[in-house]
């Protein structure tokens, strides 16, 4: 029976690795072994470790894409291995890279990769094998093609971009007078025209006009400030050893507004992110504040569920986003075979990834958001324009989904959502933490 070595070195049968894995909890190792015909089989095909980070609805979507590609190709098999979401996803990730160990092909947020490529702890993808495979620039939409690039080289292929965007309850909105003539939510373009619609949806409910839930998660709190921070048209630059460049007016008006909100009327005042998803699943709010990734909880609890970016409420359109991406840890010696191997799997998930925007995410293979199957999924039509108005992370290496960084805006902002604290206080605290850690070294 074939053996799989594990991160600590030792070697586990088959069956062992399927008892351990329940044990193991956030380090599930899944993967296509029910599906194998063998000791013979198994050895004839190349396996390909492929680590990720997507757990839930969006690890079965993942799952069966794998399986799809798998069965296409009889001359490898994709292993996957599924570790905990954030900071130790990405410091199992490095240290595996580093110690020479790592897995043929991993997901990364694109918003990540700046803190890799320069050490590298990832190489560039060859454009020319791509394009063997039938995946070329042109089949990605400008921003996220752009950030794909460090230096001039690709080191990443994104599979999506899932934006943060506006949930909202067809029901409650078209009982509040607030549904347009299109048949969808009316345009709102300022702060104070968003909470006047906020609170005749919740003249409805009797509860809430919106859902946002923020306590304790820094990933939450960043997703809507920077949201309202880009829809100013203003830029945020962190240069290794300079102080970071922002424009603070605009820093300071969009928490101001952000904690506006908070008033136990057009929001909870305080509540975590599973209060607010709960909330607006049981109709008790309006409107939801989040991730595309939530579309099939709020499909599964049978709402009248529809969606759209975030209302332009400062001028530009503009909406926080990041990719799950394809990269290739560093290995010590490239195995060609396998590295080749890699790639048409890359190619067949994209391809395939028709199936990913039924879990709510926006393809980034233009050719899938472009066919008719994808213009019929709704309500993610209502929301494909959120790939033209993305709003990736500013670059750095501690910046990026998951990050520590976040958590230091957290740190600084909640009690300014709580309205303990003064904008201005939150966001030069965060603003001094910041440039503490650009006057370090990139760790990595």
């Amino acid at each position: 029976m074939k053996q799989f070595e594990s991160l600590t070195g030792r070697q586990l049968s088959r069956r062992q690795l399927i008892a351990g894995s329940a044990a193991l909890g956030g380090l599930a190792l899944a993967g296509s072994l029910s599906g194998c015909g063998g000791a013979a089989q198994a050895t004839a095909a190349q396996d390909i470790d492929f680590w990720h980070l997507l757990s839930g609805g969006d690890g079965i979507k993942m799952q069966a894409m794998i399986n799809s590609a798998n069965k296409a190709n009889p001359g490898f098999t994709v292993h996957p291995t599924v570790l905990a979401w954030g900071p130790p996803y990405y410091t199992k990730l490095a240290m595996a890279s580093a110690g020479g160990r790592p897995p043929e092909v991993a997901i990364m947020h694109a918003s990540r990769v700046p803190g890799y490529a320069p050490g590298g702890l990832i190489d560039p993808w060859d454009l020319d094998l791509l394009a063997e495979n039938g995946i070329t620039g042109e089949h990605f939409a400008p921003r996220i093609w752009e950030k794909s690039q460090q230096s001039g080289k690709v080191f990443s292929i994104a599979l999506d971009s899932h934006p943060f965007i506006m949930f909202y309850n067809r029901d409650v909105a078209d009982k509040a007078g607030v549904m347009g003539s299109d048949g969808q939510l009316q345009d709102v373009a300022s702060p104070q025209d968003f909470k006047a619609m906020a609170v005749e949806m919740q003249k409805v409910t009797g509860a809430h006009g919106l859902s946002f839930g923020y306590l304790g998660s820094g990933s939450q709190m960043w997703r809507l400030f920077y949201t309202l921070y880009k829809q100013h048209g203003a830029d945020m630059e962190l240069t290794p050893g300079q102080p970071m460049k922002v424009d603070r007016d605009a820093a300071i008006e969009s928490l101001e507004f952000m904690a506006s909100l908070f008033d136990d009327t057009i929001a909870a005042k305080s509540g975590d992110i599973s209060t607010g998803i709960a909330e607006f699943a049981r109709g008790g709010s309006g409107m939801l504040f989040s991730g595309v990734w939530e579309l099939p909880t709020m499909k599964k609890a049978g709402i009248p569920v529809d969606a759209a970016t975030i209302p332009t409420l400062y001028g530009t359109p503009a909406s926080y986003a990041d990719s799950h991406s394809f990269v290739l840890p560093r290995q010590l010696r490239v195995n060609e075979e396998k590295r080749r191997d890699v790639y048409k799997f890359v190619s067949d998930v994209l391809k395939g990834s028709l199936s990913w925007a039924e879990a709510g995410h926006i393809p980034a293979y233009q050719p899938v958001v472009q066919s008719q199957a994808y213009r019929e999924l709704t309500p993610q039509i209502h929301y494909a324009n959120a790939a033209d108005i993305i709003a990736y992370d500013p670059e750095a290496w501690f910046s990026g989904s998951g990050s520590d960084w976040q958590t230091y805006f957290a740190e600084n902002v909640q009690n300014v959502l709580l309205g303990r604290d003064k904008a201005a206080a939150g966001w030069d605290a965060f603003e001094r933490r910041t440039n503490t850690l650009l006057s370090r070294p990139n760790p990595v």
